[in-house]
């Protein structure tokens, strides 16, 4: 059960690395709240509160990855070299292509609602 704690722990340690050190995993964070109160808002299903949730765990994951991805190569390749780049700029495409496609998922979910519920 120690072990389970401790992992626990440094799992929660490593979230708030992310969070104290990363200003995109910020952003990103913030936008997930705001997506979530507009959800109250727009009342939407349980169905579509589990694909929201996902998108906004998928580019929340992303981000952690690519973070982990930039200090395992900046430990590894302190000097700029070529493959050390092109992992970096992988790990941060993931996460443009996790948010670019999240953010479409909510604007599917959240718009009709949010349109119906101001507009009419």
């Amino acid at each position: 059960m120690r072990k389970f704690i401790h992992s626990f722990a440094v799992a929660i340690s490593g979230i708030g690395f992310a969070l104290r050190t990363q200003s995109h995993m910020r952003i990103h964070a913030i936008a997930g709240l705001i997506a979530c109160c507009l959800g109250f808002v727009a009342s939407i299903k349980p169905l579509e509160w589990s694909i929201l949730l996902l998108a906004i765990a998928v580019v929340i994951s992303a981000e952690m990855i690519n973070t982990a991805v930039e200090q395992a190569v900046n430990l590894a390749s302190p000097d700029i070299h070529p493959v050390a780049k092109v992992a970096k700029d992988v790990a941060a495409g993931a996460v443009l292509f996790a948010a670019a496609i999240s953010a479409i998922i909510g604007l599917l979910i959240l718009g009709p609602p949010l349109w119906h519920l101001f507009m009419d």
